[in-house]
């Protein structure tokens, strides 16, 4: 038998006190005696809910945090990684979902940071552009290295953050969610990368929640569960609901719940609204109690759409309209105290406040009504983030604990709680279960329904077309920053149906 690339045996990690020890007296643990293993050539998925213990089995596994207990093999040779240099000098590369990659500085540059070629003692810029530039056409990538790496699209950025990974002649690649904010394309282009990687003999552990793409790339799969090891699997053995189970312990009756009635009063109307002077006229409709989907490819402007309703950005052309009163110029400040909320796609950038704790971030957005004459009141502050932890089912310590600390379920329950507290009567939602496990995906879409049956009208955005399929009354799919078809939801309307829409497939009558 194949000795594994990395073999990790009964692995612990402690819950650490203020005085920065491990707590060993405690039955509570991040990880618990949990065993994994990479054979080369081999894409070994890693899945659980969130706070499973994925992130933090994988950190050891990079080198950014030591281990307590159990051992670490590479190569079949016991090894205590010191940190993430040593695991890179190991043959270890961690691609995490948010990219570290330096913005300001070309590609070659980020490619070789800190190690750039040097010639008699200066750095020689030819060279390191060279060697970048043959490592980006082993992955079939004809980027310029002199690009500054702003100006590259996500999927761009990946190649190079892969490419900076085979410059340290890594044998293992741990990637952390990396079609997060792909298109369709860019997902099959790191699918390719991966198989080359793959037939090199290269292991590539790969974290997901999308069970599509487990199934399209994935040669095992372990599930963790509460900081344990639940089971290993071949991909051949696969079952959704089995491996939901292993993930919560338990199966999952209704991902898609839709028990809101749809009211004839329009909430919100855009008319003829432009994105920009070349993009054609968006018509679009969400009524009381209506759940409105918005599909469509990265890059077709949805997120572009929702941002104009919330006045963030000027309109090209047209007009919308909430509860009948034109909006135009108000800004996002009126809009939200008219009751129009927006739950960013980036709950970390746009969505939270990570320092603060969760009873700061679920009232920063309400705080005139848990205030006592112009004062915020701790009382009332700490009475209305209590009614949303329970409502929401926030999984947290008390609502003192810091915010980034949570799993990223728990964060997006914070920011929906923190919209919901400006008691909306329009809530746009830009991709609000992105990076978040089944079981979590199950209660948000729950709340989904919860909220639209309160009376809410409802403008989501998703690019999981089953969520898309199983939550909207309907669907408005948008293509080149219009919306090239409206469809009913219902047992005829597939994911083929909008995705040749959000193409323009030409066989496809529009």
């Amino acid at each position: 038998m194949t000795e594994p690339l990395v073999a990790m045996r009964a692995i612990t990690k402690y819950i650490y006190g203020a005085d920065g020890r491990p707590i060993r007296n405690t039955d509570v643990k991040i990880l618990d005696q949990v065993d994994f293993d990479l054979a080369p050539g081999e894409v070994h998925v890693l899945v659980g809910e969130n706070g499973a213990g994925k992130s933090t089995l994988m950190k050891i596994l990079g080198g950014i945090i030591p281990h307590d207990g159990g051992e670490l093999r590479i190569g079949g040779q016991p090894l205590e990684l010191r940190d993430a240099r040593h695991a890179r000098e190991k043959g270890i590369a961690f691609i995490h979902q948010e990219l570290n990659l330096c913005t300001n500085l070309d590609v070659g540059h980020n490619m070789f940071l800190g190690r750039e070629p040097r010639r008699r003692g200066l750095k020689d810029a030819g060279a390191m552009y060279e060697k970048s530039s043959a490592l980006l056409r082993a992955l079939s990538c004809d980027l310029d290295p002199r690009t500054p790496v702003a100006r590259l699209s996500t999927a761009q950025q990946q190649v190079v953050e892969i490419a900076k990974a085979m410059s340290f002649e890594s044998r293992v690649v741990i990637m952390d969610e990396p079609t997060a904010s792909l298109t369709k394309r860019e997902i099959d282009v790191l699918f390719e990368l991966i198989g080359r990687m793959r037939a090199d003999g290269m292991g590539i552990v790969y974290i997901s929640h999308r069970f599509e793409e487990i199934l399209a790339i994935g040669d095992r799969l372990s599930v963790l569960r509460d900081g344990r090891g639940v089971g290993t699997l071949p991909i051949a053995e696969f079952e959704a609901g089995k491996v939901i189970r292993m993930m919560a312990g338990h199966a999952v009756d209704v991902m898609y719940p839709r028990t809101h009635q749809v009211q004839a009063e329009p909430v919100l109307e855009v008319l003829g609204l432009k994105l920009t002077p070349r993009t054609p006229p968006i018509d679009l409709t969400v009524h009381r109690g209506e759940v409105v989907g918005l599909g469509g490819l990265v890059g077709s402007g949805r997120t572009e759409l929702a941002k104009s309703i919330f006045g963030v950005r000027p309109l090209a052309a047209g007009e919308v309209r909430y509860l009948g009163r034109k909006t135009t110029g108000w800004g996002p400040g009126r809009l939200i105290k008219a009751g129009l909320a927006y739950l960013s796609e980036d709950r970390k950038l746009e969505g939270l406040v990570p320092a603060m704790s969760i009873r700061e971030n679920l009232t920063l957005a309400s705080l005139g009504k848990v205030s006592w004459l112009g004062l915020l009141s701790r009382a009332r502050e700490q009475k209305a983030a209590a009614g949303f932890i329970a409502q929401l089912a926030i999984v947290a310590r008390s609502a003192e604990q810091q915010v980034a600390t949570l799993s990223g379920g728990n964060q997006q329950k914070c920011v929906l709680g923190k919209w919901l507290s400006t008691l909306p009567r329009l809530l746009i939602l830009d991709e609000p279960t992105r990076g978040i496990d089944v079981a979590a995906k199950a209660q948000i879409h729950k709340l989904i329904d919860e909220i639209a049956g309160s009376g809410v009208a409802i403008l989501m955005i998703s690019s999981e077309l089953p969520e898309l399929l199983g939550i909207s009354d309907r669907i408005y799919v948008m293509r080149q920053g219009g919306v090239a078809a409206e469809l009913a939801a219902g047992p005829d309307l597939t994911q083929e149906k909008v995705v040749a829409f959000a193409c323009l497939d030409p066989g496809l009558p529009a």
